[in-house]
């Protein structure tokens, strides 16, 4: 009888141990919905804007929509959900918001009639690549065509100095749960695009949060390519050894697509595909070219991972001695956006899944690492470059030195990607697969 009240006793208490686990993940993640409700708040300076945008055909969600005033450099980018949360000035509230997607006709929407709206607008988006099915005229060679829009970085990109204030989330998931979720707002600060050269290009942080921290038995002592410093390494306009130069160039054979809308002007799409085996690995995608000004206005990219060595040298930063790392995917996403007579820098994605597993173990954990970022103001005229020891580094890792800290009146003033229902759907997930 001793030891059935003592097996029952270990048994509430393990009870106990695994509530106050889930208890802890629940608060963590309540604080990520919370925090991003006080987010949204309206203040006397601002008005803020929510939305849904959807096809206007089949009623799906359209999530990486360009949301944005016209003229005057403040926007945001639609989630997986196709949810977005603008704030703007009060002086600016009268004016129009532009919706521009990829393949759908781009939608511009009086202020005034969003901000009347009852709870979330509805925003629909009229498909139109479609309509371009007859379009069979390119207009020479793809590969020139190619080689005519790099030489043209002084002509469609700015020459003058920029400082990008861009928004910032990264998160990490093992197997189908959020393990980790941190974001910030940035300063980015860009030299002239002249010459293609990252030159004194900096990152800073300008604040950052953790939402949710890796929990121990989550945690790799694991540093992959990534973090703020995309939006300098992934320029690809900017900087020619991430994809082409005039010598990678001759490694890859390009096709021309098909013609698409992006932003309501027609646009060539490349496609691009490794012509030779080279030691380091390439990569494959597709570029949008503008069909006037043969701005390069977006690529979609995928390195090709096969050769597993050569490509944990690329993206693999350190490791602990026996783990095995084995990439699944690797790829990016550059888009420009117009400001003006040139296009700036608008989002960079990057998606890692890879796999990690010890030696002499018999399963492997299967990891996502996603870091995501858009511009949401613009500064031309920018009164000096970022100074070197406020740099953000590129051994430098973000989730640790993102501040836990929930400065509501410091983060109202500024533009975000609304989280993803699935952020939220997380509390329900780690209550249930909470060991």
């Amino acid at each position: 009888m001793g030891n059935v009240r003592w097996l029952l006793l270990m048994l509430v208490c393990l009870f106990l141990q695994r509530e106050q686990a889930v208890a802890e993940v629940v608060q963590a993640v309540a604080k990520v919905v919370q925090a991003e409700a006080v987010m949204v708040q309206s203040s006397d300076s601002t008005t803020i804007l929510r939305g849904v945008v959807k096809d206007a055909q089949s009623r799906k969600r359209l999530p990486n929509v360009n949301v944005f005033i016209p003229g005057r450099d403040v926007g945001t980018m639609t989630n997986e959900d196709g949810t977005f949360v603008l704030k703007v000035a009060r002086e600016a509230a009268q004016g129009e918001l532009a919706f521009s997607c990829l393949g759908y006709a781009g939608r511009k929407l009086s202020i005034s009639e969003l901000k009347d709206a009852h709870g979330v607008s509805q925003v629909y988006l009229v498909p139109e690549s479609r309509l371009l099915s007859e379009v069979t005229v390119y207009g020479g060679d793809a590969k020139e065509l190619v080689y005519e829009a790099l030489a043209r970085v002084g002509v469609n990109y700015p020459l003058q100095p920029n400082m990008l204030q861009m928004f910032y989330r990264e998160t990490i998931m093992k197997g189908n749960r959020f393990v980790g979720i941190a974001e910030g707002v940035l300063d980015v600060f860009k030299e002239g695009y002249k010459h293609r050269s990252l030159g004194k290009d900096r990152v800073r942080i300008a604040r950052g949060r953790r939402l949710l921290s890796q929990k121990s038995r989550d945690t790799l002592a694991v540093k992959v390519q990534g973090g703020p410093t995309l939006s300098v390494y992934f320029d690809v306009m900017k900087n020619p050894d991430f994809l082409f130069d005039s010598e990678t160039m001759g490694y890859y054979a390009f096709r021309h697509e098909r013609m698409d809308v992006l932003g309501d002007r027609l646009h060539y799409v490349v496609s691009f595909k490794p012509l030779v085996k080279v030691e380091s690995p390439l990569y494959s995608g597709l570029l949008y070219i503008d069909m006037q000004s043969l701005c390069l206005s977006r690529v979609e990219c995928t390195l090709d991972v096969s050769n597993e060595e050569q490509v944990n040298k690329i993206l693999l930063q350190k490791k602990p001695a026996g783990l095995r790392f084995r990439v699944r995917e690797a790829s990016m996403v550059i888009a420009y956006r117009p400001h003006g007579q040139c296009s700036t820098l608008d989002y960079v994605r990057s998606t890692i899944r890879f796999k990690c597993d010890w030696k002499r173990r018999l399963f492997a954990s299967s990891y996502a690492a996603v870091a995501e970022m858009v511009t949401v103001d613009l500064d031309n005229a920018p009164r000096g470059n970022i100074p070197l020891q406020e740099a953000f580094g590129t051994k430098r890792l973000f989730d640790d030195e993102a501040e836990a800290n929930w400065d509501a009146d410091y983060w109202a003033d500024y533009n975000i990607i609304e989280p993803t229902e699935s952020l939220e759907k997380a509390v329900k997930k780690l209550r249930k697969q909470q060991p």
